[in-house]
């Protein structure tokens, strides 16, 4: 957003000149790059998913991790996005050289999670590179959680009814 205010300030600050000059043929051309660029500006592809409500009020999800699909359901409440054993292994992360010295909350109950940081995640058009993300031990944790670590990375998300929309910067 701020690329397109400094553009935007700079082809005012150019078309000001013209004018000043007062030569219709550069004043008409301005005019015409102006235009250009705000339409091309509208027209690119918006960076967002839809995503539905389940029966039991989620929001789940298929995400690639490092190119590997992934369950996730969408936790706010997560500080970060946090891994099955099982998931985190389907994906090639390095397990045996994890330190689990973390202390986390689920919905089982306490226990301690690995840092590592994801290569790659990507939720439909939303792609994001190096999140950083905790891994559980083995049968901790029956779904992976997609939380803040990644969407504190987009521009919004929001909910309206039964639909979550993530919207990433263009």
């Amino acid at each position: 957003m701020s690329r397109l205010l400094l553009v935007l300030l700079v082809l005012v600050a150019t078309a000001g000149a013209v004018v000043a000059y007062g030569d219709p043929e550069r004043i008409a051309r301005a005019g015409d790059t102006v235009s250009e660029l705000l339409r091309k500006r509208a027209a690119a592809p918006a960076r967002a998913v839809q995503i539905a409500r389940g029966q039991g009020g989620e929001f789940a999800l298929l995400a690639r991790i490092n190119g590997v699909v992934a369950p996730m359901v969408i936790d706010t409440g997560a500080t970060s996005v946090v891994l099955t054993y099982e998931t985190a292994k389907a994906a090639g992360l390095p397990l045996e050289l994890l330190e689990y010295d973390v202390d986390v909350e689920t919905a089982g109950g306490h226990t301690r999670a690995a840092r590592l940081t994801l290569d790659r995640l990507a939720i439909g058009k939303l792609v994001e590179r190096s999140v950083p993300a905790l891994v559980v031990p083995h049968g901790q944790m029956k779904t992976n959680l997609l939380g803040m670590s990644f969407l504190d990375r987009l521009e919004s998300w929001e909910v309206h009814a039964d639909r979550l929309m993530l919207h990433g910067y263009p």
